[in-house]
């Protein structure tokens, strides 16, 4: 569930073969789904798919993983990403503002409906969720021993994504000051793709995992007895 999610997640690249009519160096990703984009509902629709099967995919890990306190917070937060992702895509932009100037001149006065405001929210609580997830089950996989390639790989995927979303934050006050932006959508795409990663990476470990016959999370080696003291010498 969380690799098909995480794959999903990345729908975005199909802009590099389809004529979307954005430019991806400028425009965010949630653009492509806006509700006067040709291709909008392909673009929800798998947003939609990609948050219920991360959702799912945490939920389920949830249920099965040992009770310890990151792995618990870091999956916890895994499901908020789901959850958000999915509500973001029943809240699509009515227009794409970065490609059309008139559906930029209306966001500013305000004249846009309601739904631009609420996708802003569900946008955001993605992101954060994200950003936990990565740092919380990267600290697990630290501190408990266990998904030795999260362990590895995790905290220069978090350093990325952190570089990644001050990127997009900058570039989003720039726009929101009235002057043009430098590569927020590649910004943007970086940010999102990073997340994919880690959520693909996350699936293969915990796939290695259940391959062994280990849950979730890896369980402690069983405690060996003590070996019998050796007889006295002369004693058979």
């Amino acid at each position: 569930m969380l690799l098909l999610g995480a794959l999903a997640y990345t729908a975005w690249v199909l802009e590099l073969v389809l004529a979307t009519g954005l430019d991806p160096v400028r425009a965010y990703v949630s653009e492509l789904a806006a509700a006067d984009q040709p291709l909008g509902g392909l673009f929800r629709a798998t947003d939609l798919v990609a948050g219920l099967l991360v959702l799912a995919g945490a939920l389920t890990a949830l249920a099965t993983t040992e009770r310890r306190p990151w792995t618990v917070a870091g999956f916890s937060a895994l499901a908020l990403f789901g959850a958000a992702t999915a509500l973001d895509s029943r809240l699509p932009l009515s227009c794409a503002p970065t490609g059309d100037p008139v559906c930029a001149a209306r966001e500013t006065a305000g004249l846009v409906p309601a739904t631009h405001t609420a996708h802003a929210v569900s946008s955001t609580l993605a992101m954060l969720g994200a950003l936990a997830a990565l740092v919380l089950l990267t600290v697990a996989a630290r501190r408990y021993g266990h998904w030795p390639a999260l362990a590895r790989l995790g905290p220069p995927l978090v350093l990325a994504e952190l570089a990644a979303t001050l990127w997009t934050l900058a570039e989003v006050a720039v726009l929101t000051a009235g002057r043009d932006t430098w590569a927020l959508g590649v910004g943007q795409r970086l940010q999102v793709l990073l997340v994919a990663l880690y959520v693909a990476l996350l699936a293969g470990c915990v796939a290695r995992n259940a391959r062994r016959g280990a849950p979730v999370e890896a369980q402690d080696p069983p405690v060996q007895p003590p070996a019998p003291p050796d007889p006295p010498r002369g004693e058979p």
